[in-house]
């Protein structure tokens, strides 16, 4: 066990802004009113068929991102990533703060871009009569794709686009790796702003779920699961994860930088505790209850859990989160807005943060546990 956790946690850390765009709409109340409704959510069967997804809703980018000329320049994970990052900074009353955003700091958790499949499709039709297939395919990669697609649009873009759009000028750090990329870039933000090192940081990521590619990269694990939506913790007859497009991002600050701009304070986050384990039978389980102890969560009035639905991952967690919190209602982040990869940990804990917020609660554990790989617990309280 590779147990990591923020100790040195010098300042309090709070939550002051949130922004969620999912397939439930966009806001704390949409996605607030629909856990509690428990509602299934909206669910696209035929486009990937045999495997299902949660589609974006209809967005008018406008009001986030005014350019007609970013908007076209931006695929679609990036436009879902700066639209929830402008709701956060317009929640925290920072929006046409330029002093304050010239100082803020970024932290984006985001994979890789989204491929040009016209491009693809025609290089390989190209490359079965190619007289020299190597020195075809290297021309046609040079010439064929834009600067910003080569490379698969590394995540760096996302912060990138977010300083243009919003003008936050502070200093930026992204991280790639599914699940765990989430889980430390929460851990790492939160850190920074505890220990006196910066005084605020927007800290979130984005995923686009409607592309081939991504199912068949994730249909080659056997991660995906087939046929319709079933709750999370319910799909034993057909385990895997249906990916759901998203994006959330939270302004943390200091308790002290909070109450010096009359900010009002929705959560206070507690040290991020994270894992790394090897998928052997029981790991999971024992590294959620190293994780949770490492948190600090003793009698939590809710659990938000990440958990993908693959087997035999999700068996383990529903086994330890019985043991760790009985009776605890557990809300899963796949059964709200399916599965982000990146975007799980920043949503699971801007969800509790809403539900600390707005609903009351005390205090809500939070959990991460990869796919294939990383473990996470966190603790948002009353502020």
């Amino acid at each position: 066990m590779t147990l990591r956790t923020t100790r040195q946690m010098t300042r309090d850390v709070v939550v002051t802004g949130l922004g969620l765009v999912s397939c439930r709409g966009e806001g704390v109340a949409a996605h607030l009113a629909a856990l509690e409704a428990g509602t299934a959510p909206a669910t696209d069967t035929e486009r990937f068929a045999p495997y299902a997804v949660h589609p974006a809703p209809a967005i008018a980018w406008d009001g986030q991102i005014p350019k007609k000329s970013d908007q076209r320049q931006m695929e679609a994970w990036q436009r879902l990533g700066v639209y929830a990052a402008g709701l956060a900074l317009d929640a925290a009353g920072v929006k046409d703060d330029a002093a304050f955003k010239q100082g803020l700091h970024l932290v984006v958790s985001a994979g890789g871009g989204e491929r040009d499949y016209a491009v693809d499709g025609a290089i390989l039709t190209g490359l079965r009569e190619a007289a020299d297939p190597g020195a075809y395919l290297n021309e046609r990669l040079q010439n064929d794709l834009r600067p910003t697609l080569f490379l698969a649009q590394l995540s760096n873009l996302l912060a990138g686009n977010i300083a243009i759009v919003h003008g936050v000028t502070g200093a930026s750090r992204t991280f790639m790796g599914e699940e765990s990329s989430g889980v430390d870039a929460l851990r790492i933000g939160a850190a920074r702003v505890a220990a006196g090192q910066i005084d605020a940081v927007l800290v979130g990521g984005s995923y686009n779920a409607e592309r081939p590619d991504v199912m068949v990269i994730h249909e080659m694990g056997g991660y995906l699961r087939r046929g319709g939506y079933a709750p999370v913790f319910a799909r034993a007859e057909a385990p895997g994860f249906v990916l759901g497009s998203c994006a959330a991002f939270l302004l943390l600050e200091s308790a002290a930088s909070a109450a010096a701009r009359g900010a009002r304070a929705l959560a206070r986050l507690a040290p991020v505790a994270s894992d790394l384990t090897r998928r052997e039978p029981g790991r999971v389980g024992a590294s959620l209850a190293g994780l949770w102890s490492a948190a600090g969560i003793a009698g939590p009035d809710a659990v938000v859990s990440g958990a993908a639905g693959v087997a035999p991952v999700t068996a383990e967690e529903a086994g330890a989160l019985t043991r760790l919190a009985p009776g605890v209602p557990v809300h899963a982040l796949g059964d709200l807005v399916g599965h982000g990869l990146e975007v799980v940990a920043p949503f699971g804990a801007a969800l509790a943060a809403a539900l600390v917020a707005e609903r009351g609660l005390r205090e809500v554990a939070v959990t991460t546990v990869g796919h294939r790989r990383g473990e996470g617990v966190m603790r948002v309280l009353a502020a």
